[in-house]
């Protein structure tokens, strides 16, 4: 009989977060790396109906716990009402879809030529820190430009998100972040729909 506090292997993803962060820090290229969590959970979500991946595969929400929990980083007070509130969610997803769209159409300049390539990071889509060295110029061809500024921005909303999580983290629960993710809040848009057509 197996014990219900047997480790199953996705229960160290939250390592892939950390591996994640380090290295888009020394090469941002590896930025890219982030659409596997944007991708799968949407996956999950429109050919599975369900939201396993949030479930038991996120590593984020994973480090989230780990830190709160077992180091005890986290207050865990009840999260503030507003945040689960179904306005705040999807208030929330809008303004992130944005920031996203944003990303795409400054990608969009640099491509077309434009917009010059600009290796800056954005933390809170406000507070520029230069990270030149986290990319060499000629690594790519100019024409490749494109994907070393969607590096750079997918980066910046890669780590702001999670900064945001660590902050929600500290002040309430440790999976708070949980309650507003976007991507969260998306795949069960997706499962209700789903589940809808099933029952018609």
């Amino acid at each position: 009989m197996k014990s219900l506090n047997q480790k199953h292997w996705y229960n160290y993803l939250w390592i892939w977060s950390i591996i994640y962060f380090s290295l888009g820090f020394f090469n941002i290229l590896f930025a890219w790396l982030g659409m596997i969590d944007f991708l799968l959970p949407l996956g999950f979500a429109i050919f599975g109906g369900n939201k396993k991946f949030c479930n038991n595969y996120c590593g984020r929400g994973q480090l989230f716990n780990l830190l709160g929990s077992k180091l005890r980083l986290s207050r865990n007070k009840t999260t503030l009402r507003a945040l689960s509130s179904k306005y705040f969610r999807w208030g929330f997803l809008i303004f992130f879809l944005t920031m996203f769209g944003n990303i795409v159409f400054q990608t969009w300049l640099v491509t077309s030529g434009a917009e010059n390539l600009r290796q800056v990071v954005k933390l809170f889509w406000t507070f520029r820190v230069p990270w030149k060295w986290a990319y060499t110029p000629g690594l790519l061809p100019e024409n490749l430009n494109w994907v070393v500024q969607f590096s750079y921005g997918f980066y910046s909303l890669m780590l702001t998100s999670t900064l945001i999580g660590l902050i929600v983290m500290a002040l309430y629960r440790p999976r708070s972040w949980c309650t507003f993710c976007p991507m969260g809040t998306m795949t069960q848009g997706i499962c209700k729909l789903k589940i809808k057509e099933v029952l018609k």
